[in-house]
C-alpha cells in the first residue's frame, strides 16, 4: 500500500512540531511511505462500533512524530526494503504506543496529552480501557500478518515488558544507587523496548541475519532510553505551549525522574524531599523547585546521560555499510536530543 504522492498536511500536522524532524523525513524519503502507515492506522481503527472507531481515530491521531514507525521503516531499508513487508510492522508499533498511552492516561487520570484532550476525558474511564485493549488487539492482528513470525515474539515481549514497567514505578530518592536503578529499569521497560522491538521487527522484515536484528534492537532500545530523559527534562525546562501540558506535571505527581535525582544528589535539598511526598503542591512550591532542580544542574547532567546513550546508540550502527538509510538513523538519534517537545 503506497500513498498517493508526499502528503504535505500528514508532514506538518503528524510530524511538524519543529521542521528538522519534517527536514529529516523529507529527506531520507520516508513523507510518502510514513503517509501510508498514517492511512493504515486509521483504515484499521473502523469499527462496527461508533463509539470505539471515534475513540480509536482520537487516540490514533494524537500520535506524535510516529518515530518508532519511522524507525521500522528505516530499519528495513538497512535489509531488503519492501514496504508492503514492513508497513504492518510499522503500523503494529504505533497502535501499541496508543494503546499503552490510553491505559496510562487512564491510571493517571491525565486530561491532556500533547494538547488534545485524553479519551478517558472525552468519555470516560471504561471506554478508555475498552479503546486501550482494542488497539492492542489491533496491533495483534497487524502483527501477524507479517512476513516474519519473529515479529510477533518482538512485540508480544515488549507488551509485556511495558505493563511490568507501568508496574515498577520509581519510590526512592536515595541512596541514589537506588533511586537510578530504579528509574533505568522503569525507563528502559516502559519506552525503550518498544523503540527496541520497531528496529527488530523492520531489521526481520528487510531479512536482517540474526546478528543485524540484535544491533539494530540495541541501537533502539539506547534511543528509547535518551528519547525518556529528554522527556522528563523538558518537564523541567518546557512550557505548556511546547509540551501540551504544564512544565512540572512530574514533580505534581509526585513522580521521581532522572533530573531530580540528580538534583538531590548534588543538594541534599529538603524541599526537594518534600515536594515528592506532597499530593497537591500549588504552582509556586512546583515552580521554585524546578529553578532548585536546574539551578542544581539536574537537567544538565540527565542531558549529559542522554547524549551518552546516543552515543552508545550510534555506534550499534557501525556494522552496516555506510547508506542513506544509516545516516538518517544517525540524524534521528541526534534529532531525539536536540528535540524541544
Amino acid at each position: 500500500m503506497m500513498a498517493s504522492g508526499a502528503d504535505s498536511r500528514y508532514t506538518q500536522q503528524r510530524l511538524g512540531q519543529g521542521s528538522s524532524i519534517v527536514d529529516l523525513f523529507e529527506r531520507a524519503n520516508l513523507t510518502t511511505d510514513l503517509s501510508a502507515v498514517e492511512q493504515l492506522l486509521i483504515e484499521r481503527s473502523q469499527s462496527r462500533s461508533a463509539l470505539i472507531t471515534a475513540a480509536s481515530i482520537h487516540t490514533v491521531r494524537s500520535g506524535g512524530k510516529r518515530l518508532r514507525a519511522a524507525m521500522a521503516l528505516l530499519s528495513a531499508q538497512l535489509g531488503n526494503y519492501q514496504l508492503a513487508h514492513v508497513i504492518h510492522a510499522a503500523a503494529s508499533a504505533e497502535l501499541i504506543h496508543a494503546a499503552s498511552l490510553v491505559h496510562d492516561d487512564l491510571v493517571d487520570q491525565a486530561a491532556r496529552r500533547r494538547g488534545r484532550v485524553t479519551v478517558h476525558t472525552c468519555w470516560d474511564n471504561d471506554v478508555a480501557l475498552m479503546v486501550g485493549d482494542y488497539l492492542f488487539a489491533l496491533a495483534a492482528a497487524e502483527m501477524s500478518l507479517s512476513p516474519d513470525p519473529r515479529i510477533i515474539t518482538f512485540y508480544a515481549q515488549a507488551v509485556q515488558t511495558i505493563v511490568e514497567g507501568e508496574l515498577s514505578p520509581v519510590t526512592a530518592v536515595e541512596p541514589v544507587e537506588t533511586a537510578l536503578r530504579q528509574y533505568f529499569y522503569k525507563t528502559g521497560a516502559k519506552t525503550a523496548v518498544l523503540f527496541e522491538a520497531a528496529c527488530k521487527a523492520g531489521m526481520a522484515a528487510g531479512s536482517g541475519s540474526d546478528a543485524q536484528i540484535v544491533a539494530l534492537g540495541s541501537y533502539g532500545f539506547d534511543v528509547g532510553v535518551a528519547f525518556q530523559i529528554v522527556d522528563d527534562v523538558l518537564d523541567f525546562t518546557g512550557d505548556e505551549g511546547t509540551l501540551g501540558k504544564p512544565a512540572g506535571n512530574d514533580l505534581r505527581q509526585g513522580t521521581i525522574t532522572l533530573p531530580l535525582i540528580y538534583a538531590l544528589k548534588a543538594t541534599g535539598s529538603p524541599r526537594l524531599r518534600a515536594i515528592i511526598e506532597q499530593s497537591d503542591p500549588d504552582d509556586a512550591e512546583v515552580e521554585s523547585s524546578i529553578a532548585e532542580v536546574l539551578a542544581a544542574g539536574g537537567a544538565d547532567e540527565a542531558m549529559d546521560e542522554a547524549r551518552r546513550y546516543i552515543t552508545q546508540a550510534i555506534g550499534h550502527l557501525s556494522g552496516f555499510p555506510a547508506s542513506p538509510a544509516q545516516r538518517t538513523l544517525i540524524d534521528l538519534a541526534q534529532f531525539v536530543v536536540n528535540r524541544e517537545s
